[in-house]
């Protein structure tokens, strides 16, 4: 398992595409805080001017807290779009090339072999968000620096600068789950529809449906709590006044089952099915 591990890394990190991919990230991210940098100061001024008045704030309210999380609301869309078609090329690739009937007539087991992809997936995952917290918060502090940190949720919620930092880290955390639930759910896509074209269609079709279905109300308390399009904003929870932690470690407990669900789907169609 450890060899079929290290060898989809290797393969990962020999794709174009996968720094491709990286690039556009950051480079979203780059176009935040430029855009941030020239103009954000002004737009902050106009919306908050009367509040100015009334309040006294510590810090400019344009500060590297308040550009994470721009950042972060910017890339929950983009990111995992991105990621879903990296993701799908661990697979899709392997059916263009037919380097996966070579693979085959190895002695490997198909189950071992499509859970290393799975594994490689969500360990490319963890590090891709890793990196655009990281670089989020160093460019976004070295350049606007810290301050508190003004979010509007229903109504203006307003933290302290390490109030502020304390809930980005958990936002990234609880963001990452629910990156890799669409990771797993791209590569489960590629083992059923194998030609690349084909699953980046459909996966940018569920991840579209997905965010559609976060803001529908079904009239029904349990739908409204467990179906997974439900669970992709609990990140969001992190920047209300009272965290709702109940909350939060329930959704992040339920999507992480349903990534599960989706990878052992996954798995059982590959080791069932026929590879021609």
């Amino acid at each position: 398992m450890k060899a079929l591990i290290s060898t989809e890394i290797y393969k990962l990190s020999r794709q174009g595409k996968t720094y491709y991919a990286l690039a556009a990230i950051f480079a979203i991210e780059a176009i935040v805080l430029f855009s941030a940098y020239y103009q954000g100061s002004s737009i902050l001024d106009i919306l908050l001017d009367n509040l100015k008045q009334s309040f006294y704030f510590e810090g400019t309210l344009l500060n590297g807290n308040l550009l994470i999380y721009l950042i972060l609301n910017t890339l929950w869309f983009h990111l995992p779009l991105i990621l879903m078609i990296i993701i799908s090329g661990l697979l899709t690739s392997e059916y263009k090339e037919r380097t996966l009937q070579t693979v085959m007539l190895q002695p490997v087991s198909k189950w071992k072999f499509i859970l290393s992809k799975y594994v490689v997936a969500i360990l490319f995952t963890i590090l891709t968000v890793l990196l655009l917290a990281v670089t989020s918060m160093g460019f976004s502090y070295l350049i606007f620096g810290t301050g508190d940190l003004v979010v509007y949720l229903d109504t203006l919620n307003f933290f302290s600068s390490k109030d502020a930092f304390f809930r980005i880290l958990s936002a990234f955390a609880c963001g990452t789950i629910s990156m890799v639930f669409f990771s797993v759910v791209s590569l489960t896509l590629s083992v059923i529809f194998k030609e690349a074209t084909k699953t980046w269609i459909i996966a940018a079709f569920f991840l579209i449906v997905s965010n559609l279905l976060l803001k529908v109300d079904f009239g029904n308390y349990w739908v409204n709590r467990l179906f997974f399009p439900k669970l992709n904003d609990t990140w969001q929870y992190l920047f209300y006044y009272e965290i709702p932690w109940d909350r939060v470690y329930f959704n992040s407990i339920l999507i992480s089952l349903y990534t599960l669900i989706f990878m052992g789907i996954g798995i059982l169609i590959f080791h069932k099915k026929d590879i021609g």
